[in-house]
């Protein structure tokens, strides 16, 4: 097979129908930039996800009964549950806040919010343990050992797990959005490549027929569609990647500079794209070369 006579097939059929073959690369591009955004999406969720949870705390709440008689935490049963909580793998450290603390603790919290401060009185929040781990993958050990003792004083638990799930769920419908629309223009750019393969092998049948006739094989004939198809698609995935790099410096970069500012996301860098680029190339790769494939062979007979 001469490598010559591919390429030169190959920039024919290019030339030729180069609206379609713009069409092609151009949805390509946009199926491949919104599939590597919806990656990108993941990577910061789970590197957020991640910062989150190393600065999660737990609260365990002491009754009102055990507060009254003991408003320091220095006897039994509040001291036995701090020591007990001190003594767990990968308890960072234990902090008691008592009901004064908390008191001003939830002043200053809804100190923006009048309606909600104003009716806060003193005495009613309740004390509690405060706890940070050191190593987060014991936080759900931790938690569910304890927030049911009430032998020991425990009222109730604040799991800020919740909240982290919550914030993130956001995220999530980010990425499954994108992946939803991802997945429509992967259609459109799948019939874009089936259409455009079959108007070259029109285009080209009296050609592709006289070549038959002489002996040459049927992948032979039909190679340089499925090459035109790769590279337009190819064309297609480094647009996509180009459109990532923009999307990193004028989307991530400025529009969630304030989040990264106080450690909120964490930042897309350019080693995310880099990582997410071959997954795109791949992508396309398989995209137009499965499809462009399947059409020679169902729909190409000469």
């Amino acid at each position: 097979m001469r490598a010559n006579f591919i390429i030169s097939e190959v920039l024919n059929g290019l030339r030729r129908n180069v609206t379609m073959t713009v069409a092609m690369i151009l949805t390509t591009a946009i199926t491949l930039g919104i599939f590597g955004g919806g990656m990108l999406v993941i990577q910061m969720a789970d590197k957020s996800q991640k910062i989150f949870l190393d600065r999660v705390e737990m609260q365990f709440f002491i009754n009102d009964a055990v507060s009254e008689a003991d408003p320091n935490c220095q006897q039994a049963p509040c001291s036995v549950l701090r020591t007990e909580i001190e003594k767990q793998p990968g308890v960072g450290s234990v902090t008691f806040i008592d009901r004064n603390e908390a008191f001003e603790a939830a002043k200053q919290t809804f100190k923006d919010n009048p309606d909600i401060a104003d009716n806060i009185r003193e005495g009613t929040i309740p004390a509690s343990l405060k706890v940070r781990m050191s190593d987060p993958d014991q936080f759900g050990p931790v938690l569910d050992e304890f927030k049911d003792r009430k032998d020991l004083g425990v009222d109730g638990a604040l799991d800020q797990r919740e909240l982290v799930k919550r914030i993130f769920s956001v995220l999530d419908g980010t990425r499954n959005a994108a992946f939803a629309v991802a997945m429509v223009l992967a259609i459109a750019a799948i019939l874009l490549i089936v259409n455009t393969v079959q108007v070259a092998a029109f285009t080209r049948r009296t050609e592709v027929s006289i070549m038959r006739l002489v002996g040459a094989t049927r992948w032979y004939t039909q190679l340089p569609f499925l090459v035109e198809a790769v590279v337009a698609a190819l064309i297609g995935a480094f647009l996509a990647i180009g459109g990532l790099f923009a999307a990193k410096v004028f989307f991530f970069d400025n529009a969630l500079r304030d989040l990264y500012g106080v450690n909120i996301l964490a930042r897309i860098g350019v080693s995310d794209v880099l990582f997410v680029s071959p997954w795109l190339i791949l992508g396309g790769i398989l995209l137009s070369g499965v499809t462009a494939y399947v059409t020679l062979r169902w729909y190409v007979r000469e």
